[in-house]
């Protein structure tokens, strides 16, 4: 990271800036240009490995590319805030930003499918607490983003 004095480094500080971001945005691989696609997402970490879930609809685009190669680059931010000036190049933009790469794998287990859905609901709500049905499980794809590297940057 070129701006050291930005870096956010504290595990607990980076999983606060991800718990205040309601939107992750994947870039996966395609043939000749990257795709870019926002998602909504749940974050827990498994020990010191962060990982990412993502649910979406059970075909498309994103999945034909994921199945085709799982690595992707990613990105979140939050806390926006413009600064402005008389003048255009004194500008500058508060922000707190994650970004990172790592593998997507498709999780197929009941149990961890269910669990990865109450991290999504629990990132957008005060609850932890949801329950879901096989049948909701099943009409849904489940992704595990295990995070591979990840940085974190302030700009206050």
């Amino acid at each position: 990271m070129r701006r050291k004095d930005r870096e956010v480094t504290d595990p607990r500080r980076i999983d606060g800036i991800i718990g205040a971001c309601d939107c992750i945005r994947l870039g996966i691989a395609t043939n000749g240009a990257p795709y870019v696609v926002p998602m909504n997402f749940g974050y827990t970490r498994m020990g010191e490995q962060a990982v990412f879930y993502l649910h979406c609809a059970r075909e498309g685009r994103k999945l034909d590319l994921l199945r085709q190669n799982p690595c992707v680059g990613f990105t979140l931010d939050t806390n926006h805030l413009v600064h402005t000036d008389e003048a255009g190049c004194a500008f500058s933009f508060r922000f707190q930003s994650v970004i990172g790469t790592g593998d997507v794998f498709f999780v197929t287990d009941v149990g961890e499918k269910k669990d990865a859905l109450r991290r999504i609901v629990a990132q957008y709500s005060a609850r932890d607490d949801w329950t879901f049905t096989d049948a909701q499980t099943e009409s849904v794809t489940v992704l595990r983003l295990r995070v591979a590297e990840m940085t974190c940057k302030e700009h206050a």
